[in-house]
């Protein structure tokens, strides 16, 4: 991947219902990042991902959004995932009748053209992905997330980002509802993904997830603005004296 290709929001405005949620947003995100948005339920982190991803809903009215020098602001989601960003969402819907297998197969010779990989090779690569996230294979022929409980709709999140490879994935509190063991095998995804050089852009308003994880920068957000910004000791500040005294830490 291009260690150069930078995925920028900068003064970042965005209305829903001609209500203002996002005031003036600043990140700066290079591939092989891991950037850390945190803050309180109602904060505007869930925004984000929305308006980064083009949700209809998710009206921006000001400031930049691209991804090296393509203008992400007018695009469809369908176009934004072909240039390489893709969201796990917080919660995945089920598809019933499109079985998951068909769905990464089709989804991938889209982003890589006909002839990236034969059946058999992408087949091998799917199952060896599904045993290390703990994926049952018999879900692979099965609709999409349908019947799936919590922590399987999460870990298939997981599944289908590290077989598509995407240059920036985001994440919208994945962590939410999983059990340790679920979120060790999550976190476990999200590293292979850093490691592979997707840059990460991790929402969550826990510290738990970031106890298996090691994230770069952390950004606090809180009723809509980065109110500050660091490494990881900042978790510990939240920690101990909360958000609601994050402007005087």
């Amino acid at each position: 991947m291009n260690k150069q290709l930078t995925l920028t929001v900068k003064n970042l405005e965005v209305k829903i219902e001609n209500k203002l949620i996002l005031h003036k947003v600043d990140i700066s995100l290079k591939a092989g990042e891991f950037h850390v948005v945190m803050g309180p339920n109602g904060s505007g982190k869930s925004t984000l991902t929305y308006a980064l991803m083009g949700h209809p809903s998710y009206k921006v009215t000001g400031g930049v959004m691209k991804l090296g020098s393509v203008n992400l602001i007018n695009l469809e989601p369908h176009e934004r995932a072909k240039l390489g960003i893709m969201l796990a969402f917080q919660n995945p819907v089920a598809i019933p009748g499109v079985t998951v297998s068909n769905f990464l197969r089709t989804s991938y010779r889209e982003l890589y053209g006909k002839e990236s990989s034969d059946v058999l090779t992408f087949h091998k690569h799917l199952m060896e992905v599904a045993r290390m996230l703990e994926v049952d294979q018999t879900f692979l022929r099965r609709g999409i997330n349908d019947g799936f409980s919590g922590g399987e709709k999460k870990k298939l999140e997981m599944l289908t980002l590290i077989i598509l490879k995407p240059k920036f994935a985001i994440f919208d509190e994945i962590d939410t509802g999983l059990d340790v063991d679920a979120l060790k095998v999550v976190a476990s995804g999200i590293d292979t993904l850093h490691q592979n050089g997707t840059g990460i852009l991790l929402i969550t308003h826990y510290r738990r997830i970031l106890t298996y994880v090691n994230p770069q920068f952390v950004h606090v957000m809180i009723e809509g603005e980065i109110v500050r910004r660091g490494g990881t000791e900042i978790v510990e500040q939240i920690e101990e004296f909360g958000y609601a005294n994050i402007h005087r830490i």
